[in-house]
């Protein structure tokens, strides 16, 4: 708990200095995967962890993350705000809450996209940060969809 607190103090820091993120800095790594865990508790899907330091000046990582139903990605970015808050980690912007289709959620260090998979399909961030490197993490097989899966939001 010591190093989540002191990552936390870390944060803070940084949101005042907004624009001079370190590209030699692995600020904001523990609290995605920590976002990464509790997002893996409501059983998101597919999770990409995405290493941005060299390609961006406002955060060192993104997370972006899936959920089948617009009631479960609320419930995953609900579940990542209250768990990180608990953890000495608030929010300091977010956008499309309460919609069901996405959420962002800026921790400053580390931003945490959630999107119903269909509209993440459209928006396709991981293609515009195609030249990020991906952050390998552990994925248990259930939060893969099969290749063969489609999402109906309509049914979900």
């Amino acid at each position: 708990m010591t190093s989540k607190k002191s990552a936390a103090k870390g944060h803070g820091k940084h949101s005042a200095n907004r624009g001079r993120v370190s590209t030699t800095s692995n600020e904001g790594l523990e609290g995605a995967l920590r976002a990464l865990d509790l997002a893996l508790d409501k059983k998101a899907l597919e999770p990409v962890l995405l290493d941005v330091r060299e390609l961006c000046s406002f955060c060192n990582y993104q997370l972006v993350i899936s959920g089948k139903s617009d009631r479960q990605v609320d419930s995953i970015a609900d579940a990542i705000s209250v768990g990180l808050k608990g953890e000495g980690l608030r929010v300091i912007g977010s956008e499309g809450a309460r919609t069901g289709q996405w959420a962002l959620l800026d921790f400053g260090d580390f931003v945490v996209h959630v999107f119903l998979h269909s509209v993440r399909e459209h928006y396709d961030l991981e293609g515009l940060w195609n030249d990020a490197p991906r952050v390998p993490i552990d994925v248990p097989a259930d939060a893969r969809l099969p290749a063969d899966d489609q999402y109906d939001a309509t049914s979900a």
